[in-house]
């Protein structure tokens, strides 16, 4: 039956080529807004968190993402298999060859921790459909535990990240390209309800196996990648799916990409990062390479570009989660695991002005400055000086004292209308200065 199954998928498949080919002429900005989910913020507002259930991953502000699978090994990105046309019967060969000498998820977790990430989410199945732990729901058996590496690969890294203090989260793509029903749900309406079983129990066996999960990531809920995640809710059914999750994880944070309206919001892809402080928790996530999954390391963001990614964010009452993606033995690439490094080694100093604040009480001039704040300190985020003295609006109350944290010397003033900061150029940070202002 199977083998009749997976012939029946090759021979559709080779039907669709027309309608991959007009997907494929999708840029990736515009693949990306079509992540973006625009349900309706009254669908199931039972499933929402309360606040005092969100404020960890308020007060955590930057997440380490990893994307790995068996696209590591023609390390031609995570699209490989549909930007390429490979078909499923030659993508499943891969998994003959995927057996990671060195994959160590405790060394993963520990440079997750190095870099001040408070939190970890790992790729559990992408787009491709091949899963990382042992799924009895997997159609044709597509799993790690069925590959060369012969085990269950989900579960040391949960067990890793609790072990570093970290908090977990695992990404789960309802889509898989082997199934022609993906791509004409209505006219392949037999094939579409099998990947959509699919998901209802690989979804289960995630939610329910491996204790405490603390982050659902879903990406991909959309339908022949066309439309939003919110416009393929009628196959997905994405209240009663999460109704499932929140079954066996009733404190779950779930973004919105099933279709659902979720706990945050999230914003796809490496771009500036302006306008006025959101009024919903919301993701900056993006990739530290030139893809999500491994390429050779060509085009590696530095530290600096990070730091200044999460500045704009936690400004904006958002959170960082910057990914990775290791090569096929497991091993997060040097260039990446420095630009981490960079970034750990920054919030080590200035962690006070970012973990457990919230934007504000000023708005954001984009490119300019920004801030956070916590009981009776008020963090300034200065990304650049266009004259020598800072004009802020006045804060009202009186200030008891001000402090550089990148250097020695502040100068400051206030009257009616403003408060005045002066740093000298000696005195800046690299690339944001931080000042902190105290309340009397």
């Amino acid at each position: 039956m199977r083998d009749r199954r997976s012939f029946l998928i090759a021979t559709l498949a080779a039907s669709l080529t027309p309608v991959l080919a007009r997907a494929q002429n999708l840029t990736d900005e515009e693949r990306s807004a079509r992540k973006l989910a625009n349900a309706d913020s009254t669908l199931a507002p039972d499933l929402l968190l309360p606040e005092n259930q969100m404020a960890w991953w308020r007060d955590a502000k930057f997440g380490v993402f990893v994307h790995w699978g068996l696209y590591a090994i023609p390390a031609k990105g995570e699209w490989h298999m549909f930007n390429d046309k490979v078909s499923p019967e030659d993508y499943a060969k891969l998994a003959q060859q995927f057996a990671p000498r060195h994959y160590d998820p405790n060394a993963w977790a520990r440079l997750a921790r190095d870099a001040g990430a408070r939190y970890m989410v790992m790729t559990a199945r992408h787009h491709d459909g091949f899963s990382l732990w042992d799924s009895p729901s997997s159609y044709g058996h597509f799993d790690s535990m069925h590959s060369a590496a012969g085990r269950d690969l989900v579960r040391p890294f949960v067990e890793a990240v609790r072990r570093a203090g970290l908090r977990v989260g695992l990404y789960y793509s309802p889509l898989d390209w082997r199934f022609p029903g993906y791509f004409q749900p209505k006219e392949l309406p037999e094939n579409a309800r099998l990947l959509k079983q699919q998901t209802y129990g690989q979804v289960e066996e995630l939610m329910r196996d491996y204790g405490r999960i603390d982050i659902l990531w879903w990406d991909g809920g959309w339908l022949a990648h066309k439309g939003t995640d919110a416009d393929a809710a009628w196959f997905w059914e994405p209240d009663k799916l999460n109704r499932m999750v929140r079954s066996h994880q009733p404190s779950i944070v779930i973004n919105p990409r099933s279709g659902w309206q979720g706990d945050f919001d999230t914003a796809e892809g490496g771009g500036v990062i302006t306008g006025p402080i959101r009024a919903r928790p919301w993701e900056k996530t993006f990739s530290l390479n030139a893809a999500w999954g491994y390429t050779p390391e060509v085009q590696v963001m530095s530290w600096e570009q990070v730091v200044r990614l999460l500045v704009d964010a936690v400004v904006r009452n958002g959170n960082v989660l910057a990914n990775v993606g290791p090569d096929k033995d497991g091993v997060i690439p040097p260039k990446q695991a420095a630009t981490l490094r960079g970034v750990g080694q920054w919030l080590k100093r200035y962690g006070a002005a970012v973990y457990g604040t919230r934007a504000g009480p000023y708005q954001p001039a984009d490119g300019v400055y920004g801030s956070t704040q916590r009981a009776d300190r008020i963090f300034i985020h200065v990304l650049s000086w266009p004259e020598n003295e800072l004009v802020l609006p006045p804060l009202g109350g009186k200030i008891a004292h001000v402090r550089n944290l990148s250097g020695d010397t502040v100068r400051w003033r206030t009257d009616g209308n403003s408060l005045n900061l002066t740093v000298p150029p000696s005195d800046r940070g690299l690339p944001v200065t931080v000042i902190e202002v105290t309340r009397a």
